[in-house]
């Protein structure tokens, strides 16, 4: 056993060997501990201390460092600033002439593109004026011919022939009657009969007329030849000289609508004609009568007085022989018309064909204007091209 005296109380106290052994590991881990605790806190001390001036050091360093960094920095931007400066220089003394060339190409382009515009428009007016003007001569001698192988819009062709008729009877025709065929004696008649008389009241020629157009007509077609029979028995039977057939029927055949066709060879005295002839016949048939009815009054005359009438058949033959050279030129002279006719309207088709070609062609080079560019037109040009590439 030991005795332990308390330091604080003076008690004296006694301990086994254990409890000594414990209490004096206690005081010796106490006192390690408080031996490491003050040696901890000399190091923290000594550590703060040196992180303290290592910040001051580390500190004045970066500071140091940094404003070097900053003064190469400013003298980088320094010179970076005179390259940028120096390039805007050169960049600018070599587009100067670009631009300027490019400026001088824009306006010869802006001043080609408004002369392409202006004669364009100038073209197109032109073209749409020369196309109309063609367009209405062709509707115009279409129109023309239409008529000449048409009845009158409203009008029968009887009625307009009647009105053809009168409006020369008082000028051309005096002492001529021209009327319907009223007379059905004989089981049929004709459409209209024209008799003519001279100062003496003496018939000198008679024509009967028959009037047909489509509407005349049933569901099958007839032709003009249908009609030449009857046309013929009526002539004969009213005591008419000649027969007339004023026609509309087979409006495509060339050989009807190109003037007088003369059927004699079927029937005597048998002519076919479109109602634009109607009064021209009328005039050839009576002129040639009149001369004839001169030469039958001089054969009168003559034969009174006992003349020779030798020459009266010459005569007679010459004056037949006149009205077949005088129907002859004004059957070829009404076909040359309607052939001029036809030629004229094939002439203008024909130019507005090639006056829309031309159109076309204009228009492709119109196009091919469009596809012009800058570049394209400096292709060719190194030089200019150089400066393209370098921009680009």
């Amino acid at each position: 056993m030991s005795e332990i005296t308390c330091p604080h109380c003076s008690k004296a106290f006694k301990v086994d060997q254990a409890g000594y052994a414990a209490i004096l590991s206690q005081v010796k881990n106490k006192e390690f501990d408080k031996e490491v605790h003050q040696r901890l806190e000399l190091e923290k001390q000594k550590y703060s201390t040196e992180l303290d001036l290592a910040k001051v050091t580390t500190e004045k360093e970066s500071a140091d460092a940094l404003a070097k960094k900053e003064r190469a920095i400013i003298e980088l931007e320094s010179k970076i600033n005179s390259m940028e400066l120096a390039k805007d220089l050169a960049v600018k003394d070599a587009l100067e002439p670009v631009k300027e060339e490019i400026t001088n190409l824009k306006s010869q382009v802006d001043l080609a593109e408004s002369e392409r515009i202006i004669k364009e428009k100038s073209l197109e007016d032109k073209y749409k004026t020369q196309i109309k003007d063609r367009d209405d001569e062709i509707q115009r001698l279409s129109n023309f011919k239409a008529k000449l192988s048409t009845k009158m819009v409203g009008e029968t062709l009887e009625l307009h022939c009647e009105n053809e008729f009168d409006m020369l009877r008082s000028a051309a025709f005096p002492n001529a009657q021209f009327g319907k065929d009223n007379d059905a004696s004989t089981g049929s008649k004709g459409d209209y009969i024209f008799r003519d008389m001279d100062e003496n009241d003496i018939e000198f020629i008679s024509i009967m007329f028959e009037m047909k157009n489509e509407s005349d007509t049933t569901t099958t077609k007839k032709k003009n030849d249908d009609f030449l029979k009857e046309l013929d028995k009526d002539r004969r039977e009213k005591g008419c000289e000649y027969a007339v057939l004023v026609s509309l029927l087979e409006s495509d055949s060339d050989l009807y609508n190109n003037g007088i066709v003369d059927k004699s060879h079927k029937y005597p005295k048998m002519y076919v004609i479109r109602p634009q002839f109607f009064i021209p016949m009328i005039t050839l048939l009576r002129n040639a009568a009149l001369k004839s009815l001169q030469v039958r009054n001089e054969l009168e005359l003559i034969k009174e007085q006992n003349i020779d009438i030798t020459n009266f058949e010459d005569d007679l033959a010459n004056v037949q022989a006149g009205f077949s050279k005088n129907y002859e030129t004004a059957k070829k002279q009404f076909e040359d018309a309607i052939k001029s006719i036809d030629a004229s309207i094939s002439d203008l088709n024909k130019v507005k064909d090639r006056l829309l070609r031309s159109g076309n062609n204009y228009r492709l080079a119109n196009d091919k204007l469009q596809g012009i560019t800058i570049k394209k037109l400096t292709r060719n040009n190194p030089t200019m091209k150089s400066k393209f590439d370098k921009l680009e």
